[in-house]
């Protein structure tokens, strides 16, 4: 999502699921005690029409379950609420999240009649194996049948993936990332796997079965898929399952479930261009490094980290991190006093 987008979100957790995956309990993780109705679309509406507008496209979001296998009726109510509220111009847009194997012509054309903007998929994988050991009851052929029709039809395609699933490795999460930018969606989610309190993942990994996914293994294997989005020109609009009170109260039992998880990876991928640049810079004594004004911190490091790291790594004396004028995410030698 852009600085110039703002999302009114709607839960309807695990309505239309056809397949219990082994990491989801969308109630814990959404935070959602009960699915949504076309009641609970028009309230969320009139509480964002009570905040003065920004100027930022104002869109009503469908958010977990699966939207497109929800009986049709239903879809029907929900959908109608939110085409409302289009038509009088509270909203700007509507969009959804469903399944790869839950869209077909018939779906889509339903969905234009209401207005729907964009659809995101959760592909989450793009390996045979793992998409089976996880339960997700589709296949990557899926993934791409649905993406191209979706993109033939005019709407958006946001695609989401999971890194850390069983059955996954290093190498697999980066050829799920590439065969994901192949189909050419406008924006991409990663979400490291979380174990989630009452689920099949949450059993598997008490009894042995399922190492967790920690929060460095995601920082470290994020950090190189980000670049591959970004090198394709493919905007990663969220790192991490997003904060909620129940999941921060303990839903989350392990596995890489952190509130900054985003910021962790963009200072991982800040530290290892410093340590490079150092490394061909032949580095000592007192460094001055310069970074763009928004990845001060990042550069810096939680605690600190990333200087502290570096300073013993090169044996240095001091390290400063200064503002320049340079583009977001490049790192500059201002100066090296050996």
């Amino acid at each position: 999502m852009s600085a110039r987008e703002s999302v009114i979100p709607v839960f309807v957790p695990h309505l239309g699921c056809p397949h219990a995956c082994v990491f989801c309990n969308q109630n814990r993780i959404s935070g959602a005690a009960r699915p949504a109705t076309a009641e609970t679309v028009r309230e969320a509406i009139k509480q964002a029409a009570a905040l003065p507008r920004t100027g930022a496209k104002r869109q009503l979001a469908f958010y977990g379950g699966s939207f497109t296998a929800i009986p049709t009726a239903e879809q029907g109510a929900l959908l109608a609420a939110a085409r409302d509220a289009l038509d009088r111009g509270e909203i700007d847009a509507i969009r959804l999240s469903t399944r790869p194997d839950a869209i077909d012509e018939t779906v889509l054309r339903r969905l234009r009649e209401y207005g729907v903007e964009t659809i995101e998929l959760g592909a989450q994988s793009m390996d045979e194996q793992v998409l089976r050991l996880s339960g997700r009851g589709h296949t990557a052929a899926d993934v791409e049948r649905a993406s191209r029709l979706i993109k033939d039809k005019g709407f958006r395609l946001i695609l989401q993936m999971m890194t850390g699933l069983p059955g996954d490795d290093e190498e697999k999460d980066m050829e799920t990332a590439r065969r994901l930018i192949a189909l050419g969606p406008d924006g991409v989610r990663i979400y490291p796997t979380v174990i989630v309190r009452d689920t099949a993942l949450y059993a598997l990994w008490k009894s042995g079965r399922y190492r967790e996914h920690s929060v460095e293994d995601a920082v470290r294997v994020c950090a190189k898929l980000l670049p591959l989005f970004q090198q394709a020109g493919i905007p990663v609009i969220r790192l991490g399952l997003n904060p909620t009170e129940e999941l921060s109260g303990g839903a989350a039992v392990a596995g890489a479930y952190h509130p900054a998880l985003g910021e962790l990876v963009r200072s991982r991928i800040l530290y290892e261009k410093a340590e490079l640049l150092l490394r061909e810079n032949g580095a000592s004594g007192r460094v001055i490094l310069g970074v763009a004004p928004e990845n001060l911190s990042q550069m810096v490091g939680q605690h600190r980290e990333n200087v502290r790291k570096l300073c013993d790594a090169f044996g240095l004396e001091t390290l400063k991190v200064r503002p320049a004028n340079i583009k977001s995410g490049e790192i500059c030698v201002i100066s090296i006093e050996k």
